[in-house]
Parts: C-alpha cells; sequence; structure tokens
C-alpha cells in the first residue's frame, strides 16, 4: 500500500511538471499533436499504478522523452510552416461573406446541425447574420457577424469612457498577494493607509482588488459578495 502511494506522489508531480512545461492550453484550446502527448502520458503513467512489478524509472523516462518530443516540434513548428501544417492542419474558412460553403463542410465532415451548434455556443441564432466563420485547428468556431448585426460599442455610441484596467487581487482571505503588489508598483505601507481608509485591516478582508487607477474593491470576511 506504501508502495503504491509513493509511486502515485511521484507520477503525480512529475506528470503535473509535464503538462506545466508543455503550456497552459486547455483540453478544448489543444492541437492535435498536444492532445496525443497527452493521452500517452495519461497511458503511460496508468501502467507503474496498476502494476507495481513495472519500474517506475520506466515510465519517467518515457514521460520525459514526450516532454522532450514535443519541445522539439513545437520549436520546429515555429521554424517551418510546412512543420506546422503537418502537425496541426490548417484552419478553415465554413462561411464566406454570408456564403455557407458546402465544399468546405464537407472536407471537415461537418454536418449543418453541427454548423449550427457551433453558433449557437458562440450566442449566434441567426446564421443570416454571420458574415464570416472559420473552423480553428483545436475546433472551435470563430464568427464575425455582418456590420449591421454588431453590437454597438463605446466608441459607436461616442461615449468617453475612463481607460481599461485590469483589477488585480492585492488580498485573499487575509493575505496580502506581494506579486500583485509588485505588479501594481505599490508598497505594502501604501496598501496599508488605502485600507486604513476604508476603516479595515488586511486580516478583515477575504478578498480586496486594485487597479493602477486606485479603484479599490473590498469584501470582508463573513459579509455577501
Amino acid at each position: 500500500m506504501i508502495t503504491t502511494i509513493i509511486r502515485t506522489i511521484i507520477l503525480y508531480i512529475f506528470v503535473t511538471f509535464a503538462i506545466r512545461v508543455m503550456g497552459k492550453r486547455q483540453i478544448g484550446d489543444m492541437q492535435p499533436n498536444e492532445l496525443v502527448i497527452t493521452l500517452l502520458i495519461s497511458e503511460i503513467v496508468a501502467i507503474p499504478l496498476q502494476d507495481i512489478s513495472q519500474p517506475i524509472l520506466s515510465g519517467v523516462v518515457a514521460i520525459f522523452m514526450l516532454i522532450v518530443l514535443e519541445i522539439v516540434m513545437s520549436c520546429l513548428s515555429l521554424k517551418s510552416v510546412k512543420i506546422r501544417k503537418f502537425m496541426s492542419g490548417n484552419s478553415v474558412v465554413i462561411i464566406n461573406n454570408g456564403i455557407v460553403d458546402q465544399n468546405a463542410m464537407k472536407n471537415v465532415r461537418m454536418t449543418v446541425l453541427d454548423l449550427v451548434e457551433q453558433l449557437r455556443g458562440q450566442n449566434v441564432f441567426d446564421i443570416s447574420t454571420v458574415a464570416f466563420a472559420v473552423l480553428e485547428i483545436n475546433g472551435n468556431l470563430s464568427v464575425l457577424l455582418k456590420s449591421g448585426d454588431q453590437p454597438a460599442t463605446v466608441k459607436d455610441m461616442g461615449i468617453k469612457k475612463e481607460k481599461a484596467a485590469l483589477p488585480l487581487p492585492v488580498i485573499s482571505d487575509g493575505k496580502v498577494l506581494m506579486d500583485s503588489l509588485k505588479a501594481l508598483n505599490i508598497t505594502t505601507e501604501t496598501l496599508n493607509k488605502k485600507l486604513h481608509a476604508n476603516h479595515t485591516t488586511a486580516s478583515e478582508v477575504f478578498l480586496m482588488t486594485l487597479d493602477r487607477y486606485d479603484n479599490i474593491s473590498i469584501v470582508k470576511k463573513g459579509s455577501n459578495i
């Protein structure tokens, strides 16, 4: 039992490291070669976990080789368009200038129901409003609506608006997040002054966010968001 637990912990740590090295894509955003590598890693890990007579080192070495292979192929794909096309394929235009390309749909084996479902996933319920739709390599459908059907923006309406800024969490469950303070270029002393101005302390805060324009949002412990 102890052997199984130790082997599981070792493989868990190593596979987590492997996935981190390969990148931060989600399963739905993976390229074909990345998905193949992920599936192979899961199969390799299962062998030493199910059969303790198998040396764990052989599984670790196999996973390491897959990581190296993925990194090498990624570097080659950056330098060669042909290799990139071979490994990942090409995006396909399904709707071009409002016209559905039926031949393109046949080539990628997409049915009309598949297309409608993908459009609904993009909050598009009327296919006649679509100017362009591109089936990406990862299987997602990118949609551009016709100009008359696109939602109005602040710029279209001539409304002046403050520049956008990303609010960062600076306190989480009473703990100050130093990385966020560094990103915002403020010190702990400045943060404490802001807390004092809001009549609270870091230990009383469940979540505090702050952006570069000094916009603050504070949720105290025990209060509703």
